[in-house]
């Protein structure tokens, strides 16, 4: 018999463990130290690749598109993450430069949601970037052709292989449409769960004069 996915949707329960408590009242007047605190203590907590989030675009028609993608850095600019500019979340960005991004670290009940304009890097950042991180990472950039319908598995091997021994031999090598991208938050959302359901959700939202802190029903 095949799986019942509604009994197992059923048995499963969520934050099976000790959540930490949050007072937004102590919360800091901007997102960006709040953000690198919870990152810090999600990551002493053991939470799973932390780094990863969600990247939520849309295209020139105004249909929305989500994947997984991971955080390169977060400061005054901007939270950063990277992709080629000819991928479809690189076209979706130019034709719409906006974006939101969602952090879920279930370790400790929490999630952080951030949308806002989405710029593009000087070209030597995002190359600076790339050049930073592993050699897996620069021959991935090096097979490029994100997105593009792919003919069969040996023809990735072997684009793979190619670019490895490149990676390895010239780990300067360029990729010139590796792009890095900076989301410059209007909304900034901080989300710590509670067992009992009062959830505590805290807003940061920028205005003219700097940013304004508000509480959301959970």
């Amino acid at each position: 018999m095949g799986t019942d996915l509604h009994e197992l949707l059923r048995s499963l329960r969520v934050w099976d463990v000790e959540l930490p408590s949050f007072d937004p009242a102590s919360a800091p007047a901007e997102p960006l130290p709040l953000f690198v605190e919870w990152f810090a203590e999600a990551v002493a907590a053991g939470q799973t690749e932390p780094h990863t989030m969600t990247l939520a675009t849309s295209d020139e028609d105004g249909l929305p598109d989500v994947r997984i993608v991971m955080l390169h850095g977060a400061d005054a600019d901007g939270w950063a993450f990277a992709t080629h500019a000819t991928s479809r979340k690189g076209r979706q960005l130019a034709a719409r430069p906006y974006a939101a991004l969602s952090f879920y670290w279930p370790t400790q009940g929490r999630q952080i949601r951030l949308r806002g304009p989405v710029e593009v890097a000087p070209a030597q950042e995002g190359q600076a970037d790339l050049h930073a991180r592993s050699t897996g990472a620069l021959a991935a950039a090096l097979v490029g052709r994100q997105s593009e319908v792919l003919g069969s598995m040996e023809e990735l091997g072997r684009a793979s292989d190619g670019a490895w021994d490149r990676a390895q031999s010239d780990p300067d090598a360029p990729a010139p449409t590796w792009t890095l991208y900076r989301l410059r938050p209007e909304e900034v959302e901080f989300f710590q769960g509670d067992a009992r359901r009062r959830h505590v959700r805290l807003v940061y939202r920028r205005t003219e004069e700097g940013w304004l802190k508000e509480l959301l029903w959970p």
